[in-house]
């Protein structure tokens, strides 16, 4: 068994356990999903699929990611205004640092949840189920040429 195949299957088992009715095309997408770098955007995946399935759809696509948003399998980013970038929902929290110059997307880990606990008052007996932090500004190699 090859190597896209090995991965299709897991993702079939993965989307039958998420209770999704399962198609070769939802089973390609989340495998572009979980192997791409993340943060592809709706129309790279469409890409991608387009080379392994030439008659997957546009709509099969947007329709996919919002089922597996529902389904908890991927988070939804927003990152610019004009489109959305997807990821396979990850175990540990992580925040993302947007160039705007480049549009790179570099993620970091930092105890987000831990220091607003401590240092903001009100957040102490506040429940805090999720963190979604993006800073922006320009990455070294923008920074070098807006000097």
């Amino acid at each position: 068994m090859g190597k896209n195949s090995t991965s299709v299957a897991r993702n079939r088992r993965d989307l039958t356990a998420a209770g999704l009715r399962v198609t070769s095309q939802r089973a390609i997408i989340m495998d572009i999903i979980k192997r791409g770098e993340p943060h592809l955007d709706a129309d790279e995946i469409y890409q991608r699929a387009r080379k392994r399935e030439p008659r997957i759809s546009l709509s099969t696509v947007y329709r996919s990611l919002q089922r597996f948003k529902e389904m908890g399998l991927v988070e939804e980013y927003h990152f610019h205004e004009d489109h959305h970038h997807y990821e396979v929902k990850s175990a540990s929290t992580h925040h993302h640092l947007v160039c705007l110059g480049c549009g790179r997307v570099i993620e970091f880990d930092y105890d987000l949840v831990g220091q607003i606990k401590e240092n903001v008052p009100e957040a102490v007996k506040f429940d805090i189920t999720e963190t979604e932090l993006h800073i922006k500004g320009y990455c070294p190699e923008c920074s070098k040429a807006k000097a």
